[in-house]
């Protein structure tokens, strides 16, 4: 009797905390949209009192040191002279209020507001909106450059599908990017690092490396054993993505990809295709992890047709803008060849 009293006690805490914690957060939730609204419209008054002033800089300059002041004085440090240029920002970069978006807060705007492109900053809103993203989540990945490494293969309707709708995963191209960056593994690159080493650190930082793979992905094993003919196979790690209802088998390679690791890829693919996956279930989708590649050993070494299979490079440290505006040239060199040699091909 005692025991239930002690469990009806406890069921009742646990019911009285959800409730508590819902409304802590309803009301962060609401504090957050009610501020990113006021620094609208701040930012629109400051504007508009400029415009009268005749669009004179210095009188624009004045106006908000003396704002700063006064506002300071009576707020507190809510209101220094970089936080009204900022909220003068602001308003300059979003002047529709009903084009704000009530998931994100000031600090996410602050970010976003940092991006120049307006394509950029209409994807980071989308996907940080849909996803819930933190703004250390946001930061990361707008550092990481990640609208520029989903853009990087797309055509000029895929990028501006991208900016105007987020990541939408259709088919397996959707899923795969090239580069993964995985900086926050903290691991150096080195010819010592083994690949045990790459897959521990990735399963010790498996939540910072589901962000990076993307949408829909929910961890199924490490090291999977699948067995044909007595013999032994291991999977680095595999995947389950809801999105696209599939597997996702992921294999690491720590040098230079060979055709041997296609061909193994193949082969787990195949084995889960027509073993693992259910009658519901779509295609398994294969991706290998290697520090370098050869795109003609790809190209040739992967069956005509080939929709599941990937090989993709990581990087173990964030790219620059320049590294990735090389790969993209590269790329575009790459697709360009194949078009023009299939063309010639076809022409005979």
């Amino acid at each position: 009797m005692i025991s239930n009293n002690i469990d009806q006690f406890q069921q009742l805490f646990n019911r009285i905390s959800l409730i508590i914690e819902e409304a802590k957060h309803k009301i962060a939730y609401s504090i957050d949209n009610t501020m990113v609204q006021s620094y609208w419209r701040i930012g629109k008054e400051i504007i508009e009192e400029e415009q009268r002033g005749q669009f004179r800089a210095e009188y624009g300059k004045s106006v908000i040191d003396n704002l700063a002041k006064r506002l300071t004085k009576k707020y507190g440090k809510g209101f220094s002279t970089r936080n009204l240029w900022m909220i003068r920002q602001f308003y300059s970069t979003y002047p529709n209020l009903n084009a704000l978006r009530a998931e994100l807060s000031w600090t996410h705007y602050r970010l976003i507001m940092m991006i120049d492109d307006h394509m950029k900053r209409s994807f980071y809103e989308i996907e940080c909106a849909n996803n819930n993203w933190s703004t250390r989540e946001l930061d990361r990945q707008i550092n990481s450059l990640l609208f520029e490494r989903l853009a990087l293969s797309k055509d000029k309707e895929g990028v501006l599908a991208l900016a105007q709708k987020g990541q939408q995963l259709a088919t397996p191209d959707d899923l795969v990017k090239d580069p993964y960056v995985l900086e926050f593994l903290g691991l150096p690159q080195s010819e010592r690092l083994l690949e045990r080493d790459l897959e521990s650190a990735l399963i010790e930082h498996l939540q910072h490396f589901l962000l990076e793979l993307g949408k829909g992905f929910s961890f199924v094993a490490r090291q999977k054993r699948i067995t044909m003919d007595d013999e032994h196979f291991y999977i680095d790690l595999v995947f389950y993505n809801y999105i696209l209802k599939c597997f996702v088998l992921i294999d690491l390679k720590i040098g230079r990809l060979a055709h041997q690791d296609i061909g193994q890829m193949q082969m787990y693919v195949n084995y889960y295709r027509k073993e693992m996956t259910a009658s519901d279930d779509n295609l398994p989708i294969g991706i290998i992890l290697c520090a370098d590649k050869s795109e003609a050993v790809v190209k040739y070494t992967l069956p005509e047709g080939n929709k599941n299979i990937f090989a993709s490079r990581y990087k173990l440290y964030l790219p620059t803008e320049e590294e990735l505006r090389a790969e993209i040239l590269r790329e575009r060199a790459i697709l360009q060849l194949e078009a023009k040699i299939t063309g010639e091909e076809d022409a005979k």
